[in-house]
């Protein structure tokens, strides 16, 4: 699933993204982690991967959506 960087703490290495409809999701370090990222910058297009947990949705994976 594709998304947009929204928000990026590089200390926690934790921050959210916006669902093509608006929908703010947050990812952990654990995600960001999965992706091999280093930073991310607000408004960067990303690639996401998504599974229902019991307290919601959650974010597994955070990339950069290569085209």
């Amino acid at each position: 699933m594709q998304a947009t960087a929204y928000t990026y703490d590089p200390q926690t290495r934790s921050g959210s993204v916006l669902l093509d409809d608006g929908t703010p999701v947050p990812f952990d370090a654990a995600a960001f982690d999965a992706g091999g990222l280093r930073l991310l910058r607000p408004g960067q297009r990303v690639r996401i991967v998504l599974e229902d947990a019991p307290e919601g949705r959650r974010i597994t994976l955070v990339t950069l959506q290569t085209f």
